[in-house]
């Protein structure tokens, strides 16, 4: 990556640069320069990223911006594992909770767009730029392609949207957990006005895979704003993230 010279002399010429990190995704660089680490993203992602955590800060817990500039984006370690570390009942627990967080501020003062329109279209873009790797499809979607997915989902939109500030990637690792205070919600790039189902199918998917139905359950429990769950919805956003 070719760094502006402001953030080369920030980072400092002799630092080491690794993908190999936690929850590591391609698309955040881990830098260590002596006792200080920094991740280090760019590009459009980034830019998004960028606008997204100066927005957020002071509403919910989320990494410290060291600094910005030509799309390349500098952030600062949290030092704290993500909720995946939890046992089942406390990972639930602590998505629950920091879900709730997020879904409960003003959609009104939130100025990014999440919504399936937008989604649609970038999803459309995916797939016609080559990047959508059918064998990372859910086992229930092998055997079918991009563009049978992209049709099916154009053919069963919902007609009804229940509207949150939505992070648009809720995974356990996207939730770090401090010894002591608040998580800290990370990799935002996505975030904005969407209906609250494209978070709570993805974090359904990955508590009930991967750490079982209690979970789901204490997640639930903690998330406290949905009566009951509408399953329709539930699988129409676990598929189009097919997409993204």
């Amino acid at each position: 990556m070719q760094l502006p010279d402001r953030l080369r002399r920030l980072i400092g010429q002799d630092a080491s640069w690794s993908t190999d990190h936690e929850g590591a995704s391609g698309t955040a660089l881990r830098v260590v320069s002596g006792s200080k680490v920094f991740y280090v993203k760019h590009g459009p992602l980034a830019s998004a990223e960028h606008l997204r955590l100066g927005w957020l800060h002071g509403r919910v817990p989320v990494p410290e911006v060291v600094a910005f500039e030509d799309d390349v984006l500098v952030i600062a370690d949290v030092g704290a594992p993500s909720s995946e570390a939890a046992a089942p009942a406390d990972i639930g627990a602590v998505l629950g909770r920091t879900l709730r967080m997020l879904h409960e501020l003003p959609v009104t003062e939130c100025p990014f767009d999440g919504g399936l329109p937008a989604v649609l279209e970038r999803a459309r873009a995916n797939i016609r730029d080559g990047l959508v790797d059918p064998d990372d499809f859910d086992a229930d979607h092998i055997g079918l392609t991009p563009e049978m997915i992209y049709e099916r989902l154009l053919a069963t939109r919902p007609h009804v949207a229940d509207l949150v500030v939505a992070h648009g990637d809720y995974t356990p690792s996207n939730v770090l957990v401090p010894a002591s205070g608040e998580p800290v919600v990370i990799d935002v790039p996505a975030l904005g006005v969407a209906d609250r189902y494209r978070d709570l199918a993805i974090v359904h998917r990955d508590l009930s895979e991967d750490h079982g139905p209690t979970a789901w359950e204490e997640f639930l429990s903690a998330y406290a704003l949905v009566d009951h769950i509408d399953e329709e919805r539930m699988y129409y956003y676990r598929l189009l993230d097919e997409l993204l």
